[in-house]
């Protein structure tokens, strides 16, 4: 993903050039558009990603990955009970696809 892109501070992401394709593709899907509208909110772990769209774990983490390479959503991995967990969060509220 492109280093020029990012989030105003209104969570605007403004898309140019050969970016537009990548996050056009991410946003392709009703699942992430579903995962996107559930982490807007507060910063998620992937098991509840995983339970929010009835998958897996792994299948839940593939599709944050897709989110994550096209620059919408950021992971950090904390501390859990066992281990670490990722977690998820966004800052993206719109995206401006813009066509040139």
């Amino acid at each position: 993903m492109s280093e020029k892109l990012a989030v105003t501070a209104e969570g605007v992401l403004v898309v140019k050039g050969e970016d537009v394709a990548k996050v056009a593709m991410a946003l392709s899907s009703q699942t992430r558009i579903q995962i996107l509208n559930f982490i807007k909110e507060k910063d998620v772990d992937m098991q509840e990603v995983a339970e929010l769209i009835k998958q897996s774990k792994a299948n839940a983490s593939a599709q944050m990955r897709i989110l994550e390479d096209a620059g919408l959503v950021k992971t950090s991995y904390k501390p859990g009970v066992r281990g670490v967990k990722k977690v998820c969060s966004t800052t993206v509220k719109e995206v401006r696809l813009i066509l040139v």
